[in-house]
């Protein structure tokens, strides 16, 4: 039996395709291991870290990248790398969590309101309108001033910005998909309209939902890096890449160091989200040709 044959009867599916594809794109397929390392490296942070996160040296100060500290000392004689690695968990879980929030949150507001449609579609897509006039960065930091500054409440007001894209296009692809013959089918054999919208239409949103979170873990990021920046995010004793970022700014005549490891390990990452971004977009185009 040929393989052409095997693949005839054994037939394919939209997530194999994408996953063949994905893997064919070098630069997609490096990024996500690029990622996946990191996001290791950032969970055994505690037990890798050449030094204690709160350990000072004054009298060692701000000091150039040596064999034993790679990425050199800041002004208070602590290492730069063990920062840099603490800080890669807080910018890596405010991103990564920030996106779950505005991927729930959209993909249930989006399947909602695209599925009924008519007026109730036209509420709800009238109130996203109606948020998106409002500056997402000036609505965070109203959120973070009034309600005080903490890691779980930054969490919840970045994801809280960053859902309304998510609702548009999840409610564009369930418009498309809401007289389509297996969701008539569900409506005739009696399913309530929760059990249609989540467990037979949402799946097949699944794709495009994958590709603009990896697409708005970027953005959530930045986000929380310029709210360090200007000193609403994270406080200390934490540290994020964002705030090395700033502290690197405010010396970077006296130690550029400080701001160009910091800089360097959030560029990588950026890029490597969005070549990944790129690669699952393209990996789940139905357009694409098949092998």
């Amino acid at each position: 039996m040929t393989a052409a044959t095997q693949d005839t009867e054994h037939g394919t599916s939209l997530w194999r395709d994408a996953a063949r594809r994905l893997a064919r794109n070098r630069l997609a397929f490096a990024s996500a291991w690029i990622l996946a390392a990191l996001a290791v490296v950032a969970l055994a942070t505690p037990w890798i870290a050449p030094y204690a996160n709160d350990t000072q040296n004054l009298q060692l100060g701000a000091s150039a990248p040596s064999l034993r500290h790679w990425c050199g000392t800041d002004p208070l004689g602590r290492d730069l790398l063990t920062r840099i690695l603490y800080g890669g968990r807080v910018s890596l879980g405010v991103g990564f969590a920030a996106t779950v929030v505005s991927l729930i949150v959209g993909v249930a507001y989006g399947a909602v309101a695209g599925f009924f449609g008519g007026r109730i579609d036209r509420v709800m897509m009238r109130a996203v309108d109606i948020l998106y006039t409002i500056p997402f960065t000036i609505f965070v930091i109203i959120l973070v001033v009034f309600f005080g500054r903490n890691l779980v409440l930054l969490f919840l007001a970045i994801g809280a910005v960053e859902w309304l894209t998510m609702a548009r296009i999840i409610r564009g692809h369930v418009l498309s998909l809401r007289h389509a013959e297996f969701v008539e089918a569900a409506i005739t054999m009696g399913f309530s309209y929760p059990r249609i919208i989540f467990r037979h239409i949402a799946p097949n949103v699944l794709g495009p939902a994958i590709v603009y979170t990896t697409l708005t873990i970027p953005n959530v990021m930045l986000l929380e890096a310029f709210l360090s920046f200007l000193g609403l995010g994270v406080q200390a004793p934490m540290s994020s890449w964002g705030v090395l970022i700033k502290e690197g700014a405010d010396a970077m005549e006296e130690f550029a160091w400080m701001l160009v490891f910091p800089s360097i390990a959030l560029s990588v990452t950026l890029f490597c989200l969005n070549f990944l971004g790129d690669g699952l977009r393209d990996a789940f185009d139905p357009r694409a040709a098949k092998d």
